[in-house]
């Protein structure tokens, strides 16, 4: 008998002797039976392995379920022949091996084979482990004694109910409750490594009008092409979960640096911004996303998640199409928004705005052949508001076609003033385009103001393409017949601009102000773009105006690729329509180039109190410049140029930088590393302290205070050290 043979090779004679008492031959011989009886059955088998894992046993009746019988599977390692499954098994994701060098108790462990041999059906097989390890009187291992027996079926249904309870049936992304699941873990885990974890929300822009318009069996379609997009990009990098409707999360492990995180989510939006074919039909959507970083902006997953919701809302709020990261002023992001909206809306009754033009010069000769009118808001209690700030906020509402009515109205009465042969362009934000009204006020305002409509140039972004495409293909119809010009504003920066130019009936291109930026720089493939640009609108009979041109080195560089129309600092910034008025009035038709030799990053002018490290003192000063590159500091004097200090500039964000200029109590610094963008126009450190060497240093782990990180752990009661530079008093001017 097969398990007599097995009791012999474990050292049996005429009697089995334990460790207690002997058996008699009769009650061997009928336990044998027993046990042969049994392994006939099939319901399970025995196995058993030596005191190295091999196996040493296996019931032969398990032979019916390998194509080359039990002999394959004999005197190999155990380890080899088997391997969970380590994607479902809730229970350890050590391999067999470690269980086995571990000497634990295997119980109803799922297992599939993967040695060489073919079973006999095709789909996978399955079996269930359970064993004990045994050892001699002493204390020696001998191996593992245990059962096994097939459970492929009952396997495959409870994975397929996994797999249900676990992702989501219609992209196959993991679900909300795994993907938190999978979140909260992940950061229990790096609690004790010290490891970073980003997260990204994501929430689609003007799917409910995909919904709406073309049915729910075409929104789910465009669903999972949206997830096969985020896979495309993402799936390698982290994983990836639809929360429910048109949200989705992602969550990135080990990466805080948020220059990649940034041009991560710029991929994601352009990527999911792109058309898609649903049904025979085109469509378009777009993307916002919220970036939440741990630990730095919360240690336990519900705080990264609010974290993450709070930029998601922020980047809504400004627009959408667009990314923010998480940063502690987010949490008034709402209050501030509603107090901005009123104060647009009182701004527009009390005429506080106004618009400022800045000129298109033909290269050839420095003629002005149009301006671009620009809006300008002076509010009486926070002074001058960014465009960038109070339009988004407004394309949020339905103000932003008051907005644009007025812009549009005003800008033709004051063009009226200039030369006949000078055109104005007014910029329409596509919440205004796709508005069913807009070509009536369009037409309202060239009858009322009188200017011929080719005077009228109106500058579009790709966004206008997100919208319904009939009214949009409508719009653009009805426009033209209108006589007006239209200008396909920041190319080159979205995904699909041949498309919309193929699409679209435009007059003119203007190449987008971020490719003039880096023209000049070593290893850029911008001066090459912009040749494409140029030869393009060549080949289509269109007109291309180079924007945000600002040096010498910049203005000859696209005059040599072609550039015809130029718009830019070297010229002239916006002015208000007075000083266009006086120059026309002196003969100022032309306008001659002037600024510096080469391009430097722009400064953004701030008032912010930071700190600055020098060896082992922090000094309190002022930032009043900052670029991605550097920046203008006033407090210190007495500062070499060449001294190596760091800024804090709050929020575990310190910059190791080089003193390159230096003058009574102002410096100029250089960046060891640039800034990164933060989405909303502002600029972040790549990377910040983490508060684990906060809490190292004694500072609480739960929440970064502001300012005065120490650059590495030590004795917080270590004395400052003797200031080197004298700290002066800056005051807001």
């Amino acid at each position: 008998m097969a398990v007599r043979g097995l009791l012999k090779g474990f050292g049996g004679g005429e009697a089995v002797r334990t460790e207690t008492r002997v058996i008699p031959t009769d009650d061997t011989t009928r336990r044998l039976q027993v046990l042969d009886d049994y392994e006939r059955t099939g319901i399970s088998w025995i196995w058993a392995t030596d005191d190295e894992d091999r196996l040493i046993y296996f019931s032969p009746s398990a032979g019916d379920h390998l194509e080359n019988g039990i002999d394959q599977l004999l005197d190999e390692q155990l380890p080899d022949l088997f391997e969970i499954d380590k994607l479902n098994s809730d229970r350890s994701d050590r391999p067999l091996s470690f269980q086995l060098k571990a000497r634990n108790k295997i119980t109803d462990l799922p297992v599939r084979h993967i040695k060489e041999a073919t079973f006999s059906m095709k789909r996978e097989r399955w079996w269930s482990l359970s064993g004990h390890p045994k050892f001699s009187a002493d204390g020696k291992f001998l191996g593992y004694r245990g059962s096994a027996k097939d459970v492929t079926e009952a396997y495959h249904r409870q994975r397929e109910d996994s797999h249900l309870a676990e992702y989501d049936s219609l992209t196959g992304l993991a679900n909300r409750h795994r993907i938190t699941r999978k979140l909260e873990n992940t950061l229990s885990a790096y609690k004790s490594s010290k490891r970073s974890c980003a997260l990204m929300m994501l929430d689609l822009d003007k799917f409910k009008q995909v919904n709406d318009t073309m049915g729910h069996q075409a929104g789910d379609e465009m669903l999972r092409q949206v997830s096969e997009r985020l896979v495309a990009i993402l799936g390698e990098k982290g994983e990836i979960g639809r929360l429910g409707g048109d949200e989705f999360q992602v969550m990135l492990p080990d990466l805080d640096d948020r220059g990649i995180l940034g041009d991560l989510a710029d991929k994601v939006i352009q990527m999911l911004s792109s058309p898609y074919q649903i049904e025979g039909k085109r469509a378009i959507i777009g993307a916002s996303v919220g970036i939440s970083v741990a630990p730095y902006d919360g240690i336990e997953a519900e705080e990264v998640i609010h974290a993450a919701d709070l930029a998601l809302y922020a980047a809504k709020n400004s627009g959408r199409g667009t990314y923010r990261f998480y940063s502690v002023d987010l949490m008034d992001v709402e209050e501030e928004r509603d107090l901005l909206l009123d104060d647009l809306r009182k701004a527009l009754v009390t005429e506080q705005l106004e618009l400022h033009y800045q000129p298109v010069v033909r290269t050839k000769d420095h003629a002005i052949v149009g301006f671009e009118a620009l809006m300008r808001w002076d509010h009486p209690e926070r002074g001058s508001v960014s465009p960038a700030v109070f339009i988004p906020v407004a394309e949020s509402t339905d103000l932003i076609n008051q907005l644009g009515q007025w812009a549009l109205r005003r800008a033709c009465e004051d063009a009226l003033k200039w030369p006949e042969s000078v055109r104005v362009a007014v910029n329409v934000s596509a919440r205004q385009f796709t508005n069913k009204g807009f070509p009536a006020v369009v037409t309202q305002v060239l009858a009322e103001t009188g200017i011929a409509p080719d005077r009228l140039e109106l500058e579009l972004t790709e966004t206008v393409f997100m919208g319904d495409s009939e009214i949009t293909s409508a719009t653009f119809k009805t426009l033209k017949s209108l006589g007006v010009r239209l200008a396909l504003d920041d190319f080159g920066t979205g995904y699909s601009s041949l498309s919309y130019l193929r699409n679209a009936p435009f007059d003119k291109i203007k190449v987008d102000k971020s490719f003039v930026d880096s023209c000049t720089q070593k290893d850029e493939n911008s001066a090459k773009i912009i040749t494409a640009i140029i030869g393009l609108s060549d080949a289509l009979g269109m007109e291309v105006t180079v924007e945000g041109v600002e040096a010498f080195d910049q203005y000859r560089l696209v005059c040599d690729k072609g550039a015809k129309y130029i718009q830019g600092w070297i010229f002239s910034k916006a002015r208000p329509q007075a000083d266009i008025l006086a120059d026309i009035a002196n003969g100022g038709y032309r306008i001659e180039p002037a600024g510096p030799d080469t391009y430097r990053p722009e400064r953004r002018s701030v008032f912010r109190r930071i700190g600055v490290i020098h060896e082992n003192h922090r000094y309190d000063a002022v930032m009043r410049d900052l670029s991605q590159t550097g920046a203008r500091i006033e407090g210190l004097m007495g500062v070499p140029a060449g001294t190596g200090i760091v800024l804090d500039l709050g929020g575990g964000q310190l910059v190791v930088c080089t003193v390159r200029r230096s003058k009574d109590a102002v410096i100029g610094v250089e960046f060891e590393i640039p800034l990164a963008s933060d989405g909303a126009g502002g600029l972040v450190t790549r990377h910040r302290i983490s508060p684990y060497a906060l809490a190292a240093a004694g500072m609480p782990l739960a929440a970064l205070p502001p300012g005065n990180y120490p650059l590495s752990p030590g004795d917080p009661d270590k004395p400052a050290g003797t200031p080197q530079f004298l700290q002066v008093t800056v005051q807001r001017s």
